[in-house]
């Protein structure tokens, strides 16, 4: 990693902590933000590359916790608490809603380290995986109706003849359209295409039968 592809956030009261903090991530050749309040952060305009959030429990505006709560809705990086006064439940707390790990002030370089690179990399490819879902969800919207329709029969494991009962049309025009959807979705197999449908979460309406239709 290089520090121009990646960046650490710090949302902290303590303005020497924040410039300790800047100055080790610094010394690793890490990009470093910092934030004197969770207002601050929210409203900043934030670079859109892998990151973690360091993240103070004691703030002047609202706990850090709540500030975790308030942007679990969205896309935010991997979230390190760091706190001079921790507790279990706090510690609970912030786990549960998916916080990485939950640093008691103070803290030792190389833990704050350890759990920074993990974050980084965790956020690194929640990212490729949202880029390569949102890649899927294009192809998918580049079927035609009818395609559409086709995917879930196919991928349902229904024969070409069952399927083309299903839609009305004649098995020849079915696979056509499957020929196709194999095609746009850019599946190498059938059950590249089943892997596919699973993680667009297009549901599986229709069980094989092996009667005629």
């Amino acid at each position: 990693m290089t520090a121009d592809d990646h960046i650490v956030f710090i949302v902290d009261d303590d303005a020497s902590l924040r410039e300790a903090l800047s100055e080790l991530l610094a010394s690793h050749g890490m990009r470093a933000l910092a934030f004197g309040s969770a207002g601050d952060y929210i409203s900043a305009d934030k670079p859109d590359i892998p990151a973690c959030l360091i993240l103070d429990v004691e703030l002047p505006d609202i706990n850090g916790l709540d500030l975790q709560r308030q942007i679990a809705e969205g896309d935010h990086p991997p979230i390190i608490f760091i706190t001079g006064h921790g507790d279990i439940p706090s510690s609970v707390r912030a786990i549960k809603h998916g916080a990485l790990d939950f640093l008691t002030k103070p803290f030792s370089d190389a833990d704050l380290m350890t759990a920074i690179d993990a974050a980084v990399t965790q956020d690194r490819e929640k990212r490729s995986e949202r880029a390569e879902l949102g890649v899927l969800k294009q192809r998918y919207l580049d079927l035609t109706p009818r395609e559409r329709d086709v995917l879930p029969l196919v991928v349902s494991g229904l024969l070409n003849k069952q399927a083309a009962a299903e839609l009305g049309i004649s098995e020849v025009t079915l696979q056509i359209h499957r020929r196709n959807v194999m095609q746009k979705m850019a599946a190498a197999s059938l059950a590249d295409l089943v892997r596919i449908a699973e993680r667009l979460a297009i549901p599986i309406t229709h069980s094989r039968r092996t009667g005629g239709a």
